[in-house]
């Protein structure tokens, strides 16, 4: 699986933000307390977005207990009218790699690929800034016919 490469601009986010690891993994919670409310928030489109901010050592000396922040969002024009309860988050432009999915979610064999056979062997080395996928019209939760977008933050290897 090859990705393309995009430059993605500034993204207005607007969601619900739970801390986890990937041991004491809360994704499921997080979408449970999203989802119901998503209708309050005045979006751009229909797309969800999963987004995870790492800290900068996270992938260094990796190990699953470190913890990260996970969002449930959607994209927004500005932050004038965020419900109770939800955050604001800007998403500054950078380069990504962007990788087309199809399957299970649930299925990790994926990221495995990307942060373990892709990078390594390419001209690109992760930056440190959020990861996210695009949950659009094709996106079927937990169905291996599903498919998504995952946007890994990338930069040229010095």
């Amino acid at each position: 699986m090859r990705p393309i490469l995009r430059t993605s601009g500034e993204k207005k986010l607007v969601g619900c933000r739970l801390t986890m690891s990937f041991i004491d993994y809360k994704a499921e919670q997080l979408w449970q307390r999203f989802m119901p409310r998503q209708n309050e928030i005045e979006r751009t489109s229909d797309e969800l977005i999963s987004m995870t901010v790492y800290s900068s050592t996270h992938f260094t000396g990796f190990n699953p207990a470190n913890q990260f922040d996970k969002w449930a969002a959607v994209e927004v024009v500005n932050f004038d009218a965020v419900p109770d309860g939800m955050e604001p988050f800007t998403l500054n432009c950078g380069l990504y790699a962007v990788f087309n999915y199809k399957g299970l979610s649930t299925d990790s064999t994926i990221f495995q690929y990307i942060l373990g056979e892709w990078l390594p062997g390419s001209d690109y080395r992760l930056d440190n800034r959020p990861h996210f996928e695009v949950l659009g019209s094709r996106y079927k939760n937990n169905s291996p016919d599903s498919e998504e977008e995952i946007w890994i933050p990338v930069k040229v290897k010095a």
